[in-house]
């Protein structure tokens, strides 16, 4: 008996160059009940709007708008401008930018991981099978060389 090596569709498609698509977020949205929907649907409206460079530069904007007050006497000052206005307001929307970018890079990387186990899983099982039929082929060979 003939042992035929059959390959996990993954490691097919890693051997090709082909890949899977990524994690979608609206995969992993509450959609438990009504209030969980309604909350994730505007988690995800805020986040994406804040969390946009454009939003970013309005805020720099708006900041800027309010330097003038802040540099004249009894004003705020220059560091306590840049400290508390201006970094907050333009930091907060560009950290969530680079944040929602690393995470779906790490989404698309645990998927990938995900899948490569599988696919060693697969192999494993295929290595097995391999070696019980050598086995087998083994003991046919002993118990015919012993007559």
């Amino acid at each position: 008996m003939n042992f035929v090596h059959k390959p996990h569709p993954r490691t097919t498609a890693i051997l090709e160059g082909k890949t899977a698509g990524p994690v979608k977020v609206k995969d992993q949205l509450d959609r438990s009940n009504a209030a969980a929907r309604i909350n994730s649907w505007v988690a995800v409206k805020v986040t994406l709007g804040v969390g946009s460079m454009w939003c970013a530069y309005i805020f720099a904007i708006i900041a800027l708008v309010g330097l003038p007050a802040a540099l004249k006497p009894g004003g705020e000052g220059i560091i306590a401008w840049i400290a508390q206005t201006f970094l907050q307001l333009v930091l907060l929307s560009i950290i969530i930018v680079g944040t929602n970018i690393q995470s779906a890079a790490a989404d698309k990387r645990a998927e990938n991981t995900y899948a490569d186990a599988e696919a060693v899983l697969h192999e494993a099982m295929q290595i097995q099978a391999h070696l019980a039929a050598q086995d087998q082929a083994l003991n046919s060979i002993i118990a015919a060389s012993k007559t």
